[in-house]
């Protein structure tokens, strides 16, 4: 299986409308062949002290796949491609992880 952790830095007051662009391709990607699970996280609110934050600016996206090659194909999904341009202008930057279990 791989993992992927996107961490998505938005510049400031960008998160609802990243967020509401978003969540249109979720059912998409949902339905793509071999995705397991897709979708944004927000940092929690805990009393744990070794936890890092990165604030209200910050959305992670946590996703799972079967394979590489599914990974790969999600990339240049034609949802993905239309997605990207609407969401531009909103992202400061942003880090890609590509994990594999053990």
């Amino acid at each position: 299986m791989i993992h992927v952790i996107v961490t998505v830095e938005l510049h400031e007051g960008r998160r609802d409308d990243f967020l509401e662009e978003f969540q249109k391709v979720v059912p998409l990607v949902l339905e793509e062949a071999g995705c397991i699970s897709y979708g944004p996280a927000l940092d929690a609110t805990t009393s744990i002290a070794a936890q890092v934050t990165g604030g209200a600016d910050r959305v992670t996206i946590v996703e799972a796949w079967e394979s590489l090659g599914h990974l790969e194909d999600h990339l240049v999904a034609e949802h993905m491609i239309a997605y990207r341009p609407r969401v531009k202008e909103m992202i400061c930057q942003s880090t890609l992880q590509v994990l594999q279990s053990v």
